[in-house]
């Protein structure tokens, strides 16, 4: 009779063999895993070099175009804002410095003058600011000789009267009240929905909005609804506005990519998507003397955009 020792037996040899077998069949693939895991980290370190080299070589590229296109901007700008005014109005606080300044410079290269400059506050565009403004835009401080439309909105009320004190009438070429631009660059800063950025700030024939980013949360249309009705009141009264900002900003919740996606908007108003860039800079100009033409467009590197307008012929 097959007794329990011979079953304890033949139970410990089977498990013995499971685990013999085990030990050799582990034995004898960790050489060809542990090759094809070499193999692979090697690749893997192949293609990051090749990678970097890529990104140095890119890199490389982008510095000597930028360095060309700096070289070349006063050449291609010379004379296109002979003659002319440009106010620069920031349309929020993280525009970089920088590049207000050198859109500054190059509108001065292009033989312009910059008349001054203003910064919009976040609460210019709050919907919890709308009361204040429309109170100060229809009370008493208005300055004499504006003419407001007859609505509600504060945005609409607000951007036509800055738009009247701030753009010399295309055409026309007799600028505001100087009195009245004071007037209304002393109360607006009041309510702190602006500032001045510079020493003084007189009428303009043409407008550079500079705008980056883009805006969020649930008023984030609301907000962008009342800066363009600010660059829609500042092109009706002037000779042109250029809206430039970054990439960032021709997203929907952009202000670039709000007025590109306003059909009417962006038929008379040009926009540009690379100002921190020599190439985009030297687009904000151009389009300034476009305008002046009756032509608008949309540049940078953004879809449905050209790399940058016309140059003038010598």
């Amino acid at each position: 009779m097959i007794d329990f020792r011979y079953h304890l037996v033949s139970l410990i040899a089977v498990f013995l063999a499971v685990t013999l077998g085990i030990v050799i069949g582990t034995t004898a693939l960790n050489g060809p895993i542990l090759d094809d895991l070499e193999s692979q980290v090697d690749a893997l370190e192949q293609d990051k070099r090749s990678l970097e080299d890529r990104s140095q070589t890119l890199e490389g590229r982008l510095d000597s175009s930028d360095e060309f296109q700096l070289a070349v901007a006063p050449v291609l700008v010379d004379g296109a804002l002979a003659d002319d005014t440009v106010l620069l109005v920031v349309a929020d606080e993280d525009v970089d410095t920088g590049d207000v300044e050198e859109v500054s410079a190059l509108i001065t290269e292009a033989g312009g003058t910059v008349t001054g400059q203003i910064t919009l506050t976040p609460a210019f565009s709050d919907p919890a600011s709308e009361s204040s403004l429309q109170s100060y835009a229809t009370g008493s401080g208005k300055p004499s000789g504006i003419t407001l439309p007859e609505v509600d909105d504060a945005g609409q009320l607000v951007g036509s009267l800055l738009a009247q004190v701030l753009m010399v009438p295309a055409g026309d070429g007799t600028p505001p009240d100087s009195a009245a631009t004071s007037s209304v660059l002393a109360g607006l800063p009041a309510l702190e929905v602006l500032r001045t950025d510079s020493d003084s700030v007189t009428a303009a024939d043409y407008a550079v909005v500079l705008t980056s980013g883009e805006l969020t949360g649930d008023d984030a249309a609301d907000r962008n609804a009342t800066l363009v009705e600010l660059v829609a009141a500042l092109d009706a009264n002037g000779s042109g506005v250029v809206v430039a900002g970054d990439a960032v900003s021709a997203r929907d919740n952009g202000l670039v990519g709000t007025v590109r996606n306003d059909p009417d908007l962006s038929s008379s108003v040009s926009t540009v998507d690379n100002v921190g860039t020599p190439a985009g800079r030297i687009s904000t100009v151009l389009a300034l003397r476009a305008e002046g033409e009756g032509t608008s467009g949309a540049y940078g590197t953004g879809g449905n955009t050209q790399p940058v307008p016309p140059v003038a012929t010598p």
